[in-house]
């Protein structure tokens, strides 16, 4: 990892510190959340993206880890980044007041902070260079998604 611990580590850090603030605000409106069929989803969602990154992360710092172990682990926590976010897509938009237009932002986020972890453990496993700059995208995404739920969740709500 060398060069990219600085990184992992960085994002490590974030990463928990959203999570923990989001728990927070989810806890501090959780009444008003359990009343809306809608939101205990979208929260839960809220919670997936960070703490991929948070896992992502944590895998990247393991000591003398072989590539193929960590490519396998990213590919993996990317793919449980889409998947839980995209089953709680579906729920909501079989609900009676669902507005399919406004899941697909968060279907976008959902795939483009996700499919990055995905594309870069699939490319360690095949020993591409620069394999990891595709993480750096979906951190970013991850934590722009994350902010943009939990502003819903904490401020849109109160609405």
């Amino acid at each position: 990892m060398g060069s990219w611990a600085d990184f992992f580590t960085a994002e490590l850090g974030a990463a928990a510190a959203l999570t923990g603030l989001i728990i927070v605000g989810i806890s501090i409106n959780v009444t008003r959340i359990l009343t809306d069929p809608a939101l205990p989803g979208r929260a839960a969602e809220t919670l997936v993206l960070p703490t991929g990154v948070l896992v992502a992360s944590t895998y990247a710092l393991v000591p003398h880890q072989p590539d193929w172990l960590f490519g396998v682990e990213l590919a993996s926590t990317g793919f449980v980044m889409w998947l839980i976010p995209t089953l709680i897509h579906i729920r909501a938009f079989r609900m009676p007041s669902a507005a399919p237009l406004r899941l697909i932002p968060r279907m976008s986020l959902t795939f483009f902070s996700s499919w990055p972890f995905v594309a870069s453990g699939i490319l360690l496993l095949l020993h591409v260079n620069g394999a990891l700059y595709w993480c750096v995208s979906g951190v970013v995404v991850a934590l722009i998604a994350t902010v943009i739920n939990a502003w819903v969740l904490l401020v849109e709500i109160l609405r």
